[in-house]
């Protein structure tokens, strides 16, 4: 007959197996840079934890913490309510390949009867654990990311073509604030692609259209409208406090002033451009990769450039642009995975093909380069004419 050891012999072979140390002794090699890890119940750690602790339940780290402590050399300090779940989970680590892990002898409950540093951290209500929690699953996501998704602001130039997906999507992912710039009203010949709007809002102003749909999508986002035309004499206040742009705009004009004004602003821009059955998306990220000027140093002359309702757009083909627009600019936000900063990836719908081109800085780039001459915020009209029925909003 096979013995079946105890839970206290399970949890005496942890403990012998793993560091324990004091509360004391584990704020010293906190306060050296060490990784905090809480491994108890969300509703425990919503009553309080210690500040800046990664918080993966017992019950999923085995699934979750590879992905949310990635470097397995880091010096971790595990702790639960009491130091019982936190050996298990130190001993879990070890045999994961972790190196450095600690367990905190007495828990969070001896940690804050000695009056050490603790906070009641910032969650998700109820409500909001149910709508993300696809999100939550991801442990480049989880419950901070999250968070973070709701405290960040990005600006959507445009309601149009790309703006409709790319808002879509950022909406339902939870984007806090969601700034849309467009002085255009919804026309019948907009609904074949942007699809923000629909034939009982023809003739509403677009940005209006728009802030209904996102706002019944999902009730947690800020919907914040400028029913202006983007220039040179508002561009700057405009953009000012977000942390990204998306940009669907359809013009060369407006695409320079967005340009020099997020070099300016240091606001990384996340570009998108459609035509006919083709479609780029590429990110600019001021000082770190290419700018615009960068890709296209001079506009093409005016008769080279035809716009979306000169020669046409498949409605499809915005949509896949657009939310590729949208998961970089998540990426950016949560800063994630690799972004198409310095690629430019292209979209060819008949061929249903896609190709990444490297993009490099240009040392000499009159806007960005190191000898570049200070940023003067002008229009660019006299530079190349748009060619749009539709506005430079977006496409």
């Amino acid at each position: 007959m096979i013995a079946v050891p105890t839970f206290r012999e399970m949890l005496a072979e942890a403990k012998a197996a793993v560091r324990e140390i004091q509360p004391a002794l584990a704020e010293e090699e906190i306060a050296g840079n060490a990784v905090i890890l809480d491994v108890r119940e969300p509703d425990e750690y919503e009553q309080g934890a210690l500040p800046g602790a990664v918080h993966i339940p017992r019950g999923t780290l085995e699934t979750s913490v590879e992905g949310r402590i990635p470097d397995k050399s880091s010096h971790v300090v595990v702790y639960c309510a009491g130091g019982t779940r936190s050996a298990f989970a130190a001993r879990t680590m070890q045999e994961l390949g972790y190196s450095d892990v600690a367990s905190v002898i007495g828990g969070f409950n001896r940690w804050k009867d000695e009056g050490r540093p603790w906070s009641a951290p910032r969650s998700l209500s109820p409500e909001q654990r149910n709508r993300y929690q696809r999100h939550l699953l991801l442990p480049e996501v989880g419950e901070v990311g999250q968070l973070e998704l709701l405290d960040a602001n990005v600006l959507l130039l445009g309601a149009g073509g790309l703006g409709s997906p790319a808002g879509l999507y950022l909406a339902a992912a939870g984007v806090g604030t969601l700034g849309i710039i467009d002085m255009d009203v919804v026309d019948a010949s907009n609904l074949q692609r942007q699809i923000l709007h629909n034939t009982d809002r023809i003739g509403e102003r677009k940005v209006d259209s728009a802030k209904k749909t996102l706002t019944l999508i999902n009730p947690d986002v800020n919907v914040v409208t400028y029913d202006v035309r983007l220039g040179a004499d508002n561009i700057l206040d405009i953009i000012d406090g977000y942390d990204v742009i998306v940009d669907g705009t359809d013009n060369f004009p407006t695409r320079y002033l967005v340009n020099d004004a997020s070099l300016l602003k240091r606001i990384p821009v996340v570009h998108g451009s459609i035509f006919r059955f083709e479609g780029q998306a590429t990110v600019f990220n001021p000082y770190e990769g290419p700018c615009y000027r960068c890709m296209i140093p001079e506009p093409p002359p005016a008769e080279l450039a035809p716009s979306c309702s000169e020669a046409g757009v498949l409605g499809v083909l915005p949509g896949i642009v657009g939310s590729i627009q949208a998961i970089e600019a998540i990426k950016i936000l949560l800063g994630i995975g690799d972004t198409l900063q310095g690629r430019l990836l292209a979209y060819d719908a008949l061929e249903q093909s896609f190709r990444t081109f490297k993009v490099h800085r240009d040392p000499n780039c009159p806007a960005c380069g190191p000898g570049a001459a200070d940023i003067v915020i002008a229009e660019y009209d006299d530079l190349c004419m748009p060619h749009a029925a539709e506005p430079p909003a977006g496409p």
